[in-house]
């Protein structure tokens, strides 16, 4: 199993952790995204990473690569096991692409104000799920699960894309710690991800 895995890719992290997490045997080739490898667009048509090949497979979009490695490796399982759960989390995922990570390019390569306008629409979303976190561990309650996977990476960028959090947003902040002190979260980051937050 072979993951193409940009090293500051929000999503390429989400997959390097969920195969850390799962403890697996696996290669992870490292794309630096200003000069991609030819077979990348011949593998991806979006010529974009994650990419996971895993023999005649290959499958790109970080929420359907995730979902493929948690039911070929059940264990741990990271989508729920009951029907409605799961329908739950992949709306939720659903929800996190189209209110927060979609305003991510606009940060990272857009002009000062469409950047601004997606850094507010962050804080704003990040601000209104934060007292979830009063009440439970993870996102789905007490046991860690792929929405935690999914926003993890942004809650590490926080700083690095400008966007500060209020007060309000204590309890988010004190989850984001404990999702970034798993051992799999620390074992997937690359050493550029790492130098994101002193």
């Amino acid at each position: 199993m072979t993951l193409y895995s940009g090293t500051i890719d929000p999503f390429s992290q989400r997959c390097r952790i969920v195969l850390f997490e799962k403890g697996m045997d696996f290669q992870v080739i490292d794309v630096d995204m200003y000069n991609r490898p030819e077979d990348l667009a011949v593998i991806n048509p979006y010529n974009k990473v994650p990419v996971l090949v895993e023999r005649d497979l290959i499958l790109y979009e970080a929420n359907i690569i995730n979902e493929y490695i948690d039911e070929r490796f059940p264990h741990p399982q990271l989508m729920p096991a009951d029907p409605v759960m799961r329908a739950r989390a992949r709306l939720f995922l659903h929800r996190f692409e189209n209110e927060l990570f979609c305003h991510i390019d606009a940060i990272e390569h857009g002009l000062q104000k469409p950047a601004d306008k997606a850094r507010q629409a962050i804080r704003e979303n990040l601000t209104q799920i934060a007292p979830v976190f009063m009440k439970q561990k993870y996102m789905l309650g007490d046991e860690f699960s792929m929405l935690d996977v999914a926003i993890a990476p942004l809650l590490w960028r926080l700083d690095v894309y400008g966007i500060q959090l209020g007060k309000e947003a204590a309890p988010l902040m004190k989850y984001a710690e404990r999702l970034f002190s798993r051992p799999a979260y620390i074992e997937a980051m690359t050493p550029a991800e790492k130098a994101m937050r002193k």
